[in-house]
């Protein structure tokens, strides 16, 4: 069976393509060409590699067409006027399944616990907007004409080699460094709103399973989260703990936050992912596709914060 990947090269790509090499699937790995996988693999031997960019390129979804998958997998598609091209093109091909990668962000404040995927959405913003508008839209083809779409909601992507989300609830690393020089930080409200971050490869398990799962995946929308979700007082604790530091944490209003971090971008980042706090169930995908996440949270963090010690991000003083 042939698998396309979209967007191959990109966080989830990087762990993906191997897996579905591995699981045997003869693999075409579309980017633009321009940047090398996060991870290094040498499955990456057994790919077809094609280069397309999907801006600059008004002929990308014929030519992603006409690379005949069985499977398409699209990690790169931001706008529903995408998502309708894909459907109209790919309804006159024998494609057996599209595989759309969403996002939690579609949905908005959580109402109960935990949030279920397939549940109705009030995205926050226009990125959140457009992701729950795509994954209508597939459904609705699948209800009207059978159109064989499955949708992947990833929380916060994670691992070596990129920013993630810290306990100040953005990417910038400053407080990284506080917790590793024994310094008090202070984090908004009462620390109890949550993150979610989640492994690439454990993204990627989930889209290799939809596709091994076909029957059972195709309507369906999955959260492609961790088994459980930490509060951003948990995670700077065991950040303390892990740079050997006594805990040092105290907390501010949100106004006084806001102004203490004194800038727009961070706590407007800040703003949009704790508003998005619960917890994500991952219930349908354990029951109807084995998904088994191999990364808790925290050891997904670790692994990002191991690398920023590597790479000089984040300097530890000595005797820790």
């Amino acid at each position: 069976m042939k698998v396309v990947v979209l967007g191959s090269t990109g966080h989830i790509g990087s762990f993906l393509v191997p897996q579905l090499v591995r699981a045997g699937y003869q693999v075409v790995a579309v980017s633009r060409g321009q940047r090398r996988p996060y991870a290094a693999d040498k499955a990456w031997d057994e790919v077809e590699q094609v280069s397309l960019d999907r801006v600059k390129d008004a002929q990308f979804t014929a030519k992603v067409a006409a690379l005949h998958g069985d499977v398409v997998v699209d990690l790169i598609n931001f706008n529903v006027a995408e998502t309708r091209k894909m459907i109209t093109t790919l309804s006159q091909t024998s494609v057996q399944q599209y595989l759309y990668c969403s996002s939690i962000w579609a949905h908005g404040r959580a109402t109960t616990l935990p949030v279920q995927p397939n549940a109705f959405k009030e995205p926050l913003d226009a990125y959140g907007r457009d992701k729950y508008e795509s994954e209508k839209l597939l459904k609705q083809a699948y209800l009207a004409s059978g159109f064989p779409a499955t949708v992947i909601m990833p929380g916060q992507i994670s691992g070596p080699g990129w920013a993630i989300i810290s306990p100040y609830g953005n990417t910038d690393t400053t407080v990284f460094q506080k917790i590793a020089n024994g310094e008090r930080i202070f984090l908004p409200n009462f620390g109890m709103e949550t993150l979610h971050h989640v492994h690439a490869a454990d993204v990627a398990q989930l889209f290799v399973r939809a596709i091994q799962h076909r029957a059972s995946a195709l309507g369906q929308s999955f959260h492609a989260v961790a088994g459980e979700s930490i509060t951003l007082y948990g995670y700077a604790q065991a950040m303390y703990h892990d740079f050997q530091q006594a805990p040092q944490i105290d907390f501010l209003p949100w106004p006084d936050w806001q102004q203490m971090i004194g800038d727009a971008a961070a706590t407007e980042s800040t703003y949009y992912h704790l508003a998005r706090s619960g917890q994500y169930s991952i219930e349908n995908g354990r029951r109807l596709l084995g998904y088994a996440p191999q990364y808790s949270v925290l050891e997904t963090i670790r692994s990002a914060v191991d690398s920023y010690r590597q790479r000089g991000v984040i300097t530890v003083p000595k005797g820790n």
